[in-house]
């Protein structure tokens, strides 16, 4: 009879790294790699970004939402990257309710280029719909990595009369209907892993 197990799985390299990557994260954080420029001052990061000279500019929350709002303006696409740091790490394009443990640490970014060099497609300018696929791949981007950094990444092994005869490692969540197991696994072995641990 064959059974499927599925278990942590220890992934040793960042999805950061992976090449399908679309979004930039620009971050600030003393203790933590949180994505792949680490930034200064975040004001700073935006002005060089968009090539805007600081002139008399404060710096304040008021200005960074100014700037981050005119990412549409320079060619970007833009979204604030929030962390929340208490026995452990997640992050989030959202803010955390929690004021004392959590804050913005960054941004994550892309461009009509970057998409275009990435993704094949062959946008010559954007529109808002454009904007808000990108929007929705950046946000996956950063519920991935926010997966790994939480450790809900999984792996499979299905055995046959308690001997292994298959496995793989590297989903990201823990159930096998939304993970991609489904395109390794047959039906029947999901359906009873999903009844046996009520999912």
């Amino acid at each position: 009879m064959k059974k499927l197990i599925i278990k942590p799985s220890d992934l040793d390299e960042s999805p950061r790294k992976w090449e399908c990557n679309i979004g930039v994260i620009a971050y600030r954080h003393r203790r933590y790699i949180l994505g792949e420029e680490k930034i200064d001052d975040p004001i700073d990061f935006l002005l060089n970004l968009y090539g805007i000279e600081a002139t008399n500019m404060p710096y304040t929350n008021e200005t960074l939402e100014k700037l981050m709002g005119q990412a549409s303006k320079y060619g970007y696409v833009l979204l604030p990257v929030y962390l929340f740091d208490h026995s452990g790490i997640t992050i989030s394009t959202t803010p955390f309710s929690c004021p004392w443990d959590s804050g913005q640490v960054g941004f994550i970014y892309t461009n009509l280029k970057r998409v275009r060099d990435i993704t094949g497609h062959k946008w010559q300018r954007w529109s808002e719909k454009r904007r808000e696929k990108a929007r929705e791949w950046l946000r996956g981007e950063i519920k991935t990595f926010d997966q790994y950094l939480r450790g809900d990444v999984y792996g499979f092994i299905i055995e046959e009369d308690g001997e292994e005869i298959d496995s793989c490692w590297g989903f990201y969540g823990e159930d096998p209907r939304t993970n991609g197991m489904s395109d390794y696994v047959d039906d029947e072995l999901i359906q009873q892993y999903v009844n046996e641990n009520n999912l």
